[in-house]
This record gives structure tokens, C-alpha cells and sequence, in this order.
């Protein structure tokens, strides 16, 4: 099934060895991986990073494939791919028919993926490519989900301040410390962790944090960092902006998905209690015979307090979704939380394969 939103111009995956279904008993003992690029920002030359990142799996004599999630602004990059493809390489092209961003392409690309272990990486070069066996180790031994820390860090200092800002508001949310390179961009997950994971808007991002919020368990490689990612970037206001409300929006998705109460009945208390002040002093004013007809308090004391009851309102609803959805949420917890391989799905390593990390 094509996912919603693009076309794959190759029709069904090339080379890839096997289907997402069943395994050829040939590439049965050797780990599989499908590659998942989106393309969507600043991307390099995409023929040169399926070079630059496919030569270390080839080299450990990995199955694999390559999937090129491409927005519309972009499809003349595919040009490339399209010859190798035709050459007998495996990959995969997908063009969308509107921007739809980079988590949306990644979950595109998941939905056409043919192997059970995804590797995501960015358009451009972020680490070395030959750490990419040693990323992917941990997840072919059966760990849920690896990442990448480009360390030691080599680019300017206006790249490693952003980074150290960025993590610092994570870590004031509460949502940061045990992963000390989120926006690296370079993973590997099984297919049955990411399809559990709430995976939409701009979380791409915070896809590790989202998991370890999971109760998965998240192992940090570190990496050396590419010459290619250590140029300085600037970026727009309205960039900086969207992360800033990204990090919002992962805070409330951390800290109150399962109590909405709390959040909404705080704001909605101080609206009333604000509101309600207000209007007790014009109550006093009014009595010791002042006009508070033609007074803009009297309004934006009643507006408050209007607006805090809502907000009550709206938590108490929230509470009632959370309470009559919280069965499935528990079961899938207890599927996520399970450590034990055969539980959840993803098997370790077979030890009769041939690769060794």
C-alpha cells in the first residue's frame, strides 16, 4: 500500500533481498535495514549520501535498502537516484505531492519500508559514515533504539551554543539530560518501537525522548562528527520560534497527557481568582457609590473569570477522554515497557549470522 500523500516512482522496492512479509531463507541469518532519508531542508548532493552512507553496510555485508522521501521542491535531486536505481541499486524514491514536513515524510517512508530495522538519516552528512555499523550494533543485539552524539563536537561555536541552548530548555521541561545530542537526526529503531511512539507535527526531533518516555530503552553511540556539518547556521526568527513552541508542546505532552486537569485547572484558577479579585474591588468601589459602569476592569474582570471556568471545563473533558481511553493506554504501556526481546517483538541478533559489529 502506498502511503497517503506520495508516489513511489519505482514501483514495488529494489533490491532490497526480501519482502516486508517473508524473508528469502538466503537473507534469513543476516540483519536487514531500511534507510529512510527525508528530504526536505538544505540537502546535499543525494546520490553522493547514498555513497557516502551505503559503502559501510555493504562493507559488513548488510541487507539493505534506501528510501528518498523527496517534497516537491526537490524531485529534481531524484534525477540521480533514478539512474542508480536502474543500475540494480536498492532504493526507493518517493515523491509527495505537498510539503509535509520531515516527520511526515519519515512516516511515509516507514509505511514502504521492507525491513524491520530503520535507519534514519538526514539529507546532508551529520557523522562519519563508517560509525554507522557500530550504531546500528545495538539494535541488530536487540535493544529497542540507538542514536548518534556527534562528539567531540568540531564545528563553530555559533552551531555548538544553539545545540547547548536547545538542550538546556529541554532540560528545563524536563524532557532532556539523557540524550546529550537530540537534534543529531542520525537513529536506528526497530519498526515496532516507532509504530507505538506518538509520531506527528515536529516530534521528529524528539523521537528518542519520545521513546524513553515509552519506557523503551535508548542507547547513545557516539560518533565522530562530518566534515560537512561544521559550517555555521543561522536561521530565521520563525525557526527559532517553532522550536521554542515544539519544546512547549513537548512539555504538555510529558508532563500532562495523563492529568490535563493540572494544567487546565491551574490556568483556568488564576484566570478566576485574577478576574475574581478584580471584581470585588469594583464591588467595594461601587458600593462606596462610584460609577463602574464606563470602567474597562469591569470587563476584563468578567472576562477572566469566564475564561477560567472554561479552561476548568475544558480539563475536566480531558480528564473524561483520559479516563475512559486509560485500559488501552495501560496495555500498551505494558507492551512497551517489556524489556525481554520475544515480548516485544523485535528479536536480537540470530546467532548464526555472519556479522559481526
Amino acid at each position: 500500500m502506498k502511503p497517503t500523500g506520495t508516489r513511489a516512482l519505482n514501483g514495488e522496492a529494489a533490491g532490497s533481498g526480501q519482502s516486508r512479509e517473508g524473508a528469502e531463507p538466503t537473507a534469513r541469518h543476516k540483519p536487514a535495514i531500511s534507510v529512510l532519508v527525508p528530504v526536505s531542508e538544505r540537502p546535499s548532493a543525494l546520490e553522493w549520501i547514498y555513497a557516502e552512507y551505503s559503502a559501510p553496510l555493504r562493507q559488513e555485508s548488510l541487507t539493505f535498502e534506501f528510501i528518498f522521501i523527496v517534497e516537491p521542491k526537490f524531485q529534481e535531486l531524484t534525477l540521480p537516484l533514478e539512474e542508480l536505481r536502474k543500475e540494480g541499486e536498492p532504493i526507493q524514491v518517493l515523491q509527495t505531492s505537498h510539503p509535509i514536513g520531515d516527520t511526515g515524510l519519515i512516516r511515509a517512508g516507514a509505511e514502504r519500508a521492507n525491513h524491520s530495522i530503520l535507519l534514519t538519516l538526514p539529507p546532508y552528512p551529520r557523522i562519519e559514515p563508517d560509525r554507522l555499523p557500530a550504531l546500528l550494533a545495538p539494535v541488530l543485539e536487540g535493544k529497542p533504539m540507538a542514536v548518534a552524539r556527534r562528539w567531540p563536537r568540531r564545528d563553530s561555536w555559533l552551531n555548538r551554543l544553539q545545540n547547548r541552548v536547545f538542550h538546556l530548555l529541554l532540560t528545563s521541561v524536563g524532557s532532556g539530560g539523557q540524550i546529550k545530542d537530540v537534534a543529531c537526526g542520525v537513529r536506528a529503531i526497530h519498526r515496532e518501537v516507532f509504530d507505538v511512539l506518538p509520531f506527528y507535527g515536529d516530534f521528529h526531533r524528539f523521537l528518542p525522548l519520545l521513546a524513553l518516555r515509552a519506557g523503551f530503552e535508548v542507547v547513545e553511540v557516539e560518533a565522530a562528527q562530518h566534515p560537512g556539518d561544521r559550517q555555521p547556521r543561522i536561521y530565521g526568527p520563525g525557526v527559532y520560534l517553532r522550536r521554542v513552541l515544539d519544546v512547549l508542546g513537548l512539555y504538555f505532552l510529558m508532563r500532562f497527557t495523563d492529568k490535563p486537569l493540572r494544567f487546565f485547572g491551574l490556568v483556568g484558577s488564576g484566570g478566576i481568582l485574577l478576574g475574581g479579585a478584580i471584581l470585588v474591588v469594583l464591588a467595594v468601589q461601587r458600593i462606596g457609590g462610584q460609577a463602574i459602569a464606563d470602567r474597562p476592569l469591569l470587563l476584563l474582570g468578567t472576562l477572566l473569570v469566564i475564561l477560567g471556568v472554561q479552561a476548568i471545563a475544558l480539563g475536566l473533558v480531558g480528564e473524561v477522554i483520559v479516563h475512559v481511553n486509560a485500559p488501552a493506554r495501560e496495555r500498551s504501556r505494558d507492551r512497551s515497557t517489556a524489556q525481554e526481546p520475544e515480548r516485544v517483538g523485535y528479536p536480537p541478533l540470530d546467532p548464526d549470522s555472519d556479522w559481526k559489529p
